[in-house]
């Protein structure tokens, strides 16, 4: 994976279900929020806080987290902080900071998942996802991690 000076890792509760849009070239985006609760001690006693983020999760990720997480669950998020700007319904200038996902996976500290292992697409190029895995030569490698097959 490339090197990333700006990578965060956050594991925190779903705080709606991810919403699965896609775009007008039709790749897909899930959208979901996510709050880390940290707790400390002052003078003895506990305190507590809470922190949201906005997670923006792209192509296969994002349909894999839209099907596999809902509001409530604890999730690891591992991906790198950005910064957009945007007009609101006034046409203000907004500025928001999004983590866009590299990797999402449900926490286990808790909880059990049942791991089902999607059959690879055609990099994106095609349609629905569907159908099984091109055959070996003529497979796009992954942006991210090439040829690394995940397990």
């Amino acid at each position: 994976m490339a090197t990333n000076s700006n990578s965060i890792t956050l594991v925190g509760n779903l705080t709606r279900d991810p919403e699965l849009r896609f775009t007008t070239g039709g790749r897909a985006v899930a959208n979901f929020g996510l709050a880390v609760n940290r707790r400390y001690q002052v003078n003895g006693e506990w305190q507590e806080q809470t922190s949201f983020f906005n997670i923006v999760a792209w192509a296969e990720l994002g349909e894999n987290a839209a099907a596999t997480l809902n509001k409530g669950n604890r999730a690891i998020v591992f991906g790198r902080l950005e910064q957009r700007e945007y007009e609101n319904r006034e046409g203000e200038k907004r500025t928001m900071i999004e983590v866009i996902a590299d990797d999402i996976g449900p926490s286990l500290r808790w909880a059990q998942a049942q791991i089902e292992r999607n059959e690879r697409s055609d990099g994106g190029q095609g349609g629905g996802g569907g159908g099984s895995a091109p055959s070996g030569g003529n497979r796009a490698p992954d942006p991210v991690y090439g040829d690394e097959e995940p397990f």
